[in-house]
């Protein structure tokens, strides 16, 4: 019997399906694991909560050592800020419109709160959203090392650098994405090289305009094993706590570390060759395509082949038994991130199944 299935039968008659469990024993273990790694290569570890959404999950990060959090967007911070957190990176290029920018200057009043930029706009929306206390906020300015989204040229750092002093704000470095390595086994340490590359050209650029780069920050959970250089002085990995199949086929993990995972039911069993799940893309979203499926069931080798709203069309093999309408069954999601923001609540257990708690899911839903 696989383990996640052992927990799933202790906690059955406790649980309505679909619903995302939690084995906290596996999450401790990964939660250490990379805080040991961080420590072991001298550099600091800032988790991306955008992952787990869920304050009690933060603070397990924080008491291993994690120095402080990233988030991903303002309501996010705003979250973790109320619930205690006190030191907080908000990567993400923002653009203080609406109410943003008053949230973000009551942000910068109780917690250090540093901010992405790559453009010298956003940089004076910023200064004018602090007021008359711009020196409270903190710019990293995020460069581009070749995944193709946020982030400026790495040599342009110095100029937004130099364009935040300028207006107050207290440009502390640099960050980026390397997004570029989530794309198979073999990228993952050319595009942490490719992350090395533009740090350092971004530092050479902060210091030719005579600004120090204080904070030099990678990602992500795919590349972080390799994101070890010295120039380096944080990571921000987030998918590490739970983990999940992306990663696992990535070689970013082991699929005994998986910590995260969906219980969904048999409902019917009409179709030779398949049955049908309680979970579609309301509870999974739409990570996956038809070569890998949309979700694995632990221990076996049947995957979801497609998905409805609330239909899951389990593919079972005949070197397989198929499982019968009413059966419980753990499900392993391509990714852990948009699974956890479906839901309203994390069921926590442990791998015997010994224990039941329901953590919040305290910024589900936030987008800005």
């Amino acid at each position: 019997m696989h383990r996640l299935q052992k927990a799933l039968d202790a906690l059955v008659e406790q649980v309505d399906t679909p619903a995302p469990i939690v084995l906290i024993d596996v999450m401790r273990q990964n939660i250490d694991r990379m805080q040991d790694f961080a420590v072991q290569h001298n550099l600091q570890l800032r988790p991306h909560v955008k992952t787990h959404k869920c304050v009690e999950v933060g603070r397990l990060q924080i008491e291993a050592g994690a120095v402080g959090i990233t988030a991903g967007n303002v309501g996010e911070a705003e979250v973790f800020a109320e619930a205690g957190f006190d030191d907080i990176f908000l990567a993400y290029p923002i653009w203080p419109a609406g109410t943003k920018g008053e949230r973000i200057r009551s942000l910068a009043r109780t917690t250090r709160l540093r901010v992405g930029a790559d453009n010298v706009a956003a940089i004076d929306a910023l200064a004018d959203a602090m007021g008359d206390e711009p020196e409270r906020l903190e710019v990293v300015v995020e460069v581009d090392c070749g995944a193709g989204r946020s982030g400026v040229l790495p040599e342009a750092a110095g100029d937004l650098a130099l364009a935040a002093r300028k207006r107050g704000l207290v440009p502390v470095g640099v960050y980026t994405y390397p997004g570029h390595g989530s794309s198979g086994p073999d990228v993952r340490r050319l595009a942490a090289r490719d992350q090395e590359t533009a740090l350092a050209t971004a530092v050479r650029s902060f210091a030719g305009v005579g600004v120090n780069a204080e904070v030099v920050s990678a990602g992500s959970t795919p590349t972080v094993a390799f994101s070890t250089n010295s120039l380096i002085t944080e990571i921000r990995p987030g998918e590490y706590v739970f983990c999940d199949m992306n990663n696992t086929r990535l070689g970013a993990c082991e699929e005994d570390q998986i910590a995260l995972f969906v219980a969904a039911t048999v409902v019917s069993d009409q179709v030779p060759g398949q049955v049908i799940l309680d979970v579609g893309t309301k509870a999974l979203g739409r990570e996956g395509n038809s070569q890998k499926g949309y979700g694995h069931i632990a221990g076996m080798k049947a995957v979801l082949s497609k998905l409805n709203e609330y239909h899951g069309f389990l593919a079972v093999g005949p070197e397989e038994p198929r499982p019968g309408v009413g059966t419980v069954l753990p499900m392993v999601p391509n990714h852990c991130c948009p699974v956890v923001n479906n839901f309203e609540e994390l069921i926590v257990t442990d791998s015997q199944g010994a224990t039941l708690q329901r953590w919040p899911v305290a910024a589900r839903g936030l987008l800005n």
